[in-house]
């Protein structure tokens, strides 16, 4: 008798240096959902001051990679903590709206909320791949990312809509489909990498594969 081929382990893909992780919450409120928008101007506002800092940072952390092949720690660390606090917004908000609790006003990772993004800090970088990969060799997964959520953003796109179908499900059952709650983690998961890639934080080149569910493949 043959034996039935069996699907490839988790433990067998390459581990990626940007972990992005949610815990699920099946049971959500109904109609909080709708209201989001307005609860999360707060966060919008500070956003785009971080962003506006994020999008310097990553010009002086161009030149240091470019001169020194290292990218300094501390802008490092800020632009990890901008890219954490917006996933959170956009989790709680119309990115995922995979939780009802507010998130937090911090650029640390806070270990009881249930969305997490992390980067592992690349001892050294490419000193030639600073040059070409912001804007050349992530076009092409920039293009598979707009569709998911339209481009360097955690809201919009494929993921966006997904979400809305998650609360309209929300509204009259009160409750979030396990299946696309896993698939909009996984598009989410996705652009997160591009994200990272792009924005210099890493030389991995982020897979084209989409990997669902709430927790990253174990590597």
């Amino acid at each position: 008798m043959c034996a039935m081929p069996t699907a490839t382990a988790p433990s067998k893909y390459p581990l990626s240096p940007v972990r992005l992780e949610a815990d699920y919450a099946p049971a959500l409120s109904r109609w909080l959902w709708l209201v989001k928008w307005l609860l999360a101007i707060p966060h919008y506002v500070v956003l785009l001051f971080l962003w506006i800092g994020f999008l310097l940072v990553t010009v002086v952390a161009f030149f240091a990679v470019l001169i020194t092949g290292g990218y300094p720690r501390a802008l490092f660390d800020f632009n990890v903590g901008v890219l954490r606090w917006s996933w959170r917004v956009e989790y709680y908000a119309y990115g995922s709206l995979g939780t009802d609790r507010y998130p937090p006003f911090t650029l640390r990772d806070v270990p009881d909320y249930p969305a997490h993004l992390d980067i592992a800090y690349p001892e050294h970088l490419s000193r030639g791949l600073v040059l070409v990969k912001s804007w050349l060799l992530v076009l092409p997964q920039l293009l598979v990312a707009a569709l998911m959520s339209g481009g360097y953003r955690f809201n919009g796109g494929l993921a966006g809509l997904l979400a809305f179908y998650a609360g309209v499900s929300l509204l009259f059952t009160g409750r979030y489909p396990r299946g696309m709650y896993d698939l909009n983690i996984g598009l989410h998961r996705w652009v997160a990498r591009v994200m990272a890639y792009g924005l210099l934080l890493t030389d991995v080149y982020p897979p084209y594969r989409l990997d669902q569910g709430e927790r990253e493949p174990l590597g």
